[in-house]
């Protein structure tokens, strides 16, 4: 979770680490942005933005920040399809398409996470908020329906149109099915770029 501005400037670091995109700087660089923006990254940054707002800043000025980056927000969001509430989802995050994603606000999601459109993530039936807790670097591929209160474990890779009811606890494997079920190991570091290990090491 943000918590100052140096989580927020770390979390968008890592984000930009994790969708594989360059650092831009110059006159060029804010001509393309305006002319060919990348919708998916200006949600991304707008997310974290108001993370930071609704965490970290008080007073009159940051009320009006935050209004004005709410609606900016939403307008992003029911552009995109997406419903990815505020504090849900760790650095590192890589949404790899615009297109339907909904994310339920009781989710948490560690670090290095690659989402994919389609992906539906819901509570138990008849609770607000008991929904699924989901590790480090987990790849979660197209069309992936996953709810209530369970979790999953690091490094774990969910195939295509998979459902997934069960807590998976064991590390670093693949999982797919109606329902899900473990189908092998696998190296998520092959589908996925793990930002926050990389900002680490530098």
């Amino acid at each position: 979770m943000i918590n100052s501005k140096e989580d927020y400037k770390y979390y968008l670091e890592a984000d930009r680490i994790a969708n594989a995109l360059p650092k831009k700087s110059g006159i060029k660089s804010a001509l393309k942005d305006f002319f060919l923006p990348n919708h998916v990254w200006e949600f991304q940054k707008t997310l974290r933005k108001l993370e930071y707002y609704k965490n970290c800043k008080k007073g009159k000025i940051s009320l009006i920040q935050k209004f004005i980056t709410y609606k900016r927000f939403k307008r992003l969001s029911l552009k995109l399809g997406f419903t990815i509430p505020t504090n849900t989802i760790g650095p590192g995050l890589s949404i790899a398409h615009y297109g339907t994603i909904i994310i339920n606000e009781g989710t948490k999601i560690g670090s290095n996470c690659r989402l994919h459109t389609c992906v539906n993530i819901g509570t138990e039936a008849g609770y607000k908020d008991r929904a699924p807790i989901i590790g480090d670097n987990c790849y979660i591929g197209p069309g992936v329906k996953m709810y209530g209160d369970i979790s999953i474990a690091n490094g774990i890779a969910i195939g295509a149109n998979s459902v997934v009811n069960k807590s998976f606890d064991e590390e670093n494997i693949a999982i797919a099915g109606i329902p899900a079920q473990k189908i092998s190991s696998v190296d998520t570091s092959n589908l996925l770029i793990p930002a926050t290990e990389i900002l680490k090491n530098k």
